[in-house]
């Protein structure tokens, strides 16, 4: 069952360009070295500055353990201490999970019955 990590969080306007030149450098850095995609998505409506991570992972247990991996990292530590400290207001980072619903199509079939 997929699990998916919906995370945002308002770039500093004053540190736009860093910071998206970060972000890329980040999204590059994960899904080549680690066992999940990401994707970083901009905002189409609502606040302007607000832009978003969306992590697919195969489950919980492959969450825990890219995460375990991606910060035992150094070069990885590197690359998100700028963007943390430096790039994004603080406080406005925001991490929900989700998962993916199955079974729905089993459901319809015992409907029917």
């Amino acid at each position: 069952m997929s699990v998916f990590v919906y995370q945002t969080f308002e770039v500093k306007q004053d540190k736009f360009v860093e910071a998206l030149k970060n972000l890329r450098m980040i999204q590059s850095y994960r899904n080549e070295n680690y066992e999940h995609k990401i994707e970083l998505l901009s905002p189409i409506s609502g606040a302007d500055h607000t832009y978003a991570f969306l992590c697919t992972y195969e489950g919980l247990a492959e969450m825990e353990l890219q995460n375990k991996k991606m910060f035992e990292d150094e070069e990885y530590k590197k690359l998100i201490e700028e963007f943390f400290l430096e790039d994004i207001v603080q406080g406005s980072m925001n991490t929900q999970l989700f998962r993916s619903v199955t079974g729905l199509k089993n459901d319809s079939a015992e409907k029917n019955k």
